[in-house]
């Protein structure tokens, strides 16, 4: 198969491109690296560009001869999100509908979405979630997030176009072969600012202490990032079994099914590290919510697939990656 990511020179695009490699796919790559490095694509075809660009998107359909769109480009910052929510609309809303309507009018229907958790409303059932609770939006990046699915919905229920939409909670980790890894300097995820507080001797905040949870601080379902991309190579390759006439798209959890709250993170950190960590608590941030986890039946009913890798491998992935991308990319 061959198959085009977009945003696939960022951190989880060059791992699902380096997982398709590995399974045996070909590998186009358009990024306009505001975000993204072309290092991460050194071993597959990478065109620089604007996903908004239909003259540039339409001829990469044809003359690359695509099979299937992985759709990762996006803005993804909560806090900058609520910011600048013009910004954040115009990128992730209105491309999306640049690049559906050129997919359209080429003839390429086959595309795996990767949406987010954040999408689901406050769970009601211990904080676990299927792909059929309730969704709602506590910042404009979530609502980004929502308003592509229900186009995806729509858009499928009149064309040819067959989406599956996966879901995912909260990556971490890097390519256990360090291909790549967080390409920021300074990464505004939780594992990122630990890291960053740990490496240079500060203080890690975490963020929202007096949710209600069984140590104030939120749940996550923290997911390798290797995980992650397995899953949408799964969903590529059985694509054409997961959507048709009844059902024309599928929304798909990915995440382990196992919740940790941020606390709990810090303290796996400290032993993978060996080293106490100082932390000291603050407000929530601009978006922040109190969290879910997965329940993940339907991704190993459909694809077949199950999370392998645990929490502690990836801090460890992470921690390997810092050397090689003072290496790779320079800091």
């Amino acid at each position: 198969m061959r198959i085009l990511i977009t945003g696939g020179a960022g951190y989880i695009g060059s791992t699902i491109g380096s997982a398709a490699l590995d399974a045996g796919h070909e590998v186009v790559v358009v990024d306009d690296l505001s975000q993204g490095r072309a290092e991460f694509c050194a071993d597959r075809e990478f065109i620089q560009g604007d996903i908004g660009d239909r003259t540039l998107m339409g001829r990469i359909l044809d003359e690359q001869h695509i099979d299937a769109v992985v759709h990762c480009a996006a803005h993804i910052v909560v806090p900058e999100s609520v910011a600048e929510p013009l910004r954040y609309y115009e990128n992730n809303v209105g491309k999306t509908l640049d690049l559906l309507e050129v997919m359209g009018a080429h003839g390429v229907n086959d595309l795996v979405f990767s949406s987010s958790a954040s999408v689901y409303a406050d769970p009601t059932d211990g904080f676990a979630v299927t792909e059929d609770d309730p969704t709602a939006a506590d910042c404009p990046y979530a609502w980004t997030k929502l308003m592509m699915e229900q186009m995806l919905e729509d858009v499928s229920a009149a064309s040819a176009l067959r989406p599956v939409i996966l879901r995912y909670f909260n990556p971490l980790g890097a390519d256990p072969s360090l291909r790549s890894g967080q390409q920021r300097p300074h990464p505004t995820n939780v594992l990122g600012r630990m890291m960053d507080a740990w490496a240079e001797g500060g203080t890690f905040t975490i963020t929202g202490c007096d949710w209600g949870t069984h140590d104030g601080t939120g749940i996550r379902d923290y997911i390798h990032v290797w995980d992650l991309a397995q899953a949408h190579v799964a969903a590529l390759e059985k694509l054409h079994g997961l959507v048709d006439d009844e059902h024309p798209y599928r929304v798909i959890n990915i995440g382990t099914g196992r919740p940790m709250s941020v606390r709990e993170l810090a303290g796996a950190f400290q032993q993978a590290t060996g080293t106490p960590l100082d932390i000291v608590e603050g407000p929530p941030r601009p978006g922040d919510v109190i969290g879910a986890y997965a329940r993940t039946d339907r991704a190993a009913r459909l694809l077949g697939w199950r999370s392998r890798l645990s929490v502690a491998d990836g801090i460890r992935d992470a921690l390997a990656w810092l050397p090689k991308r003072r290496e790779l990319l320079g800091y």
